[in-house]
């Protein structure tokens, strides 16, 4: 990485934590094909550069979300199989067709605009359906499911499409013990059953996510698709730590102090006052704020790194700035506050955040915006 002047803020992202983290996931699912989840920008951390690095190290299928982000990757060079399964009527089935995405099909409306896709470009589509076996949200509904995978083997015969898998999603696969899972599974693999009765051969069957590739082995089947665990963050905090899985936080959240000031006490922090300083004191000025995606939910309460001190975020957090006390310390204008990271150096990490404003660490990461700069590093394997 070439070394330039210090930003406003950035986010590190260490591919070589992520590749890692990516073996890691693998050996925990050793028979089972490995599905890198990059949707949503890899969950804020950089689409096209993680999906590069989780392929090197092992990945054999790479998902997303939308058809637009898969073609994203395939406009960047990604081969080798790429899924997405987030797809509105009208969506660009000729496009993926033409790209050899896997593209999922919940409903009859989807199987029909992929068949015309299909048709029109002469070529097979390569498909997969998805079963709704509880979680209520995407996914074809039982009663349905015989008329779906009836219409997809008729597609298959002629030659339109192929089946290449059959798959679902868990809604409480975080929550160990939930009586949701086992009745998901039961009607997942029925599911399979009646649809291979009709003639169905998928090549994978798929159910298990983050939580479900770490603490539930009998879900792992042909594939797994681990999102947010690929970026070193623990989807079961409940039960296990990062480190407890053998995983690295990818992401480190930075910024440089942009003002370091006296106040007196009984001043007034940031918008509707809701911090008054206790005593005199000095305050430093982060030069991020929810414009960034940094929680308005975490003010008062989100931790920083300054000067190798934690402190807590003072006042409201506004769109671009936020204050924190720094009980008298003077670190020089520039000096960097480290909102989150691996915790290596003592510093809050997207866990601790989550925690501050209420949320999981999903979203802490996710919602971090354009402004802030990612910044890969260990970008070649062995670096």
């Amino acid at each position: 990485m070439t070394e330039t002047a210090p930003l406003r803020a950035r986010a590190e992202i260490d591919l070589a934590a992520l590749r890692a983290n990516v073996r890691s996931l693998r050996a925990h699912a050793p028979d089972a094909a490995f599905m890198a989840v990059v949707k949503a920008d890899a969950y804020g951390h950089g689409m096209v550069p993680c999906a590069r690095a989780a392929v090197e190290a092992g990945a054999t299928w790479v998902g997303t979300a939308t058809p637009e982000e898969a073609l994203a990757l395939r406009a960047a060079g990604i081969g080798g199989r790429v899924m997405c399964w987030l797809w509105t009527p009208g969506g660009p089935w000729r496009e993926g067709v033409d790209a050899d995405l896997d593209m999922s099909v919940s409903g009859m409306w989807a199987l029909r605009e992929v068949v015309a896709a299909a048709r029109e470009a002469g070529r097979t589509a390569r498909i997969q359906l998805k079963a709704d076996t509880g979680l209520g949200r995407n996914g074809c509904m039982p009663a349905d499911w015989p008329e779906l995978v009836s219409q997809a083997r008729q597609a298959e015969a002629e030659g339109l499409v192929r089946v290449t898998g059959i798959w679902s999603h868990f809604a409480c696969a975080d929550e160990p013990g939930h009586p949701s899972i086992a009745a998901q599974l039961v009607l997942f693999r029925e599911m399979i059953a009646a649809a291979e009765e009709r003639g169905i051969r998928p090549e994978v069957r798929h159910i298990a996510n983050s939580p479900g590739t770490l603490t539930l082995p009998e879900t792992h089947f042909d594939l797994v698709r681990p999102g947010i665990a690929m970026y070193g963050i623990s989807p079961v905090p409940q039960v296990g730590t990062p480190e407890d899985f053998g995983l690295r936080p990818v992401m480190t959240l930075s910024a440089s102090l942009a003002l370091v000031k006296h106040a007196p006490g009984g001043h007034g922090v940031s918008y509707g006052h809701q911090y008054v300083t206790p005593g005199e004191t000095t305050l430093g000025l982060v030069p991020v704020g929810y414009g960034d995606g940094i929680p308005r939910h975490a003010s008062g309460t989100g931790p920083v790194l300054v000067g190798g001190k934690l402190r807590k975020v003072a006042g409201r957090v506004a769109m671009d700035q936020f204050v924190v006390d720094l009980g008298g310390d003077e670190p020089a204008v520039g000096s960097e506050a480290v909102l989150f990271g691996p915790g290596d150096r003592g510093e809050p990490t997207a866990e601790d955040w989550a925690q501050a404003a209420g949320t999981i660490a999903y979203e802490i990461v996710t919602r971090i915006g354009s402004r802030v700069p990612r910044v890969h590093v260990n970008e070649r394997p062995g670096e």
